[in-house]
């Protein structure tokens, strides 16, 4: 039978991606952190290695899936995560080759996750999923979903200047170009930038200061 390792920190999304790879017949472990998942690695020997990216504390799940590929490189990965796209999550240029990269968002069935499942197992295109309601988010780089981020901590634009080491001027054009780009900025009735961070908050959380997104 095939093995999946499945590394969540949320234990309500753990259970769930664990019970429904368990009952569509996978051999499933589950583990809340990097650390975790690595002690139950080499007694398990998955096929496949479920994981979000970010897992609360380092190693998170891109440094965890090297690991992975070095210790056993027929395992598969998925990372199934917050991020809209590859590009946007934090060290997605040292992904391992032939990974796949999901929007937790994106999946509406659990016929979706074992499909996903499936075409990594198999190196074979995976399903189109359904569209995701914030998908504007998919647009951004790095730079802006950061922004959003500090605009969702109700921060300045001074400060979050001073924290990007940039000036306030530059600020207020990547926030323009941010917002043009969620389609927020042709309507006088609301405020952009409100809206903005709820857009961020509801696809992400509420952040807090130590978080990265």
């Amino acid at each position: 039978m095939r093995r999946v390792l499945v590394v969540e920190d949320q234990p309500l999304m753990r259970a769930l991606v664990g019970d429904t790879l368990t009952h569509a017949g996978f051999v499933v472990h589950t583990a809340g952190s990097a650390v975790e998942a690595l002690t139950e690695f080499d007694g398990f020997d998955p096929d496949l290695l479920v994981t979000d990216i970010d897992l609360g504390v380092r190693p998170n799940g891109v440094d965890l899936a090297n690991i992975v590929t070095v210790k056993a490189p027929h395992c598969a990965i998925v990372f199934l995560t917050n991020y809209p796209n590859a590009s946007t999550a934090p060290g997605s240029a040292g992904v391992p080759p032939k990974s796949l990269f999901v929007d937790k968002a994106a999946v509406k069935s659990a016929d979706q996750l074992i499909g996903v499942v499936e075409a990594a197992l198999t190196e074979t295109e995976p399903p189109t999923l359904g569209s995701d309601p914030d998908s504007a988010l998919s647009s951004l780089t790095r730079s802006q979903l950061d922004l959003l981020r500090y605009i969702s901590l109700g921060w300045s634009n001074r400060a979050i200047a001073a924290h990007r080491g940039s000036s306030i001027r530059g600020v207020e054009k990547l926030i323009a170009r941010t917002l043009e780009s969620l389609g927020l900025t042709h309507d006088s009735s609301t405020n952009p930038r409100v809206l903005a961070a709820s857009i961020f908050i509801r696809h992400f959380g509420v952040p807090e200061v130590t978080d990265s997104v």
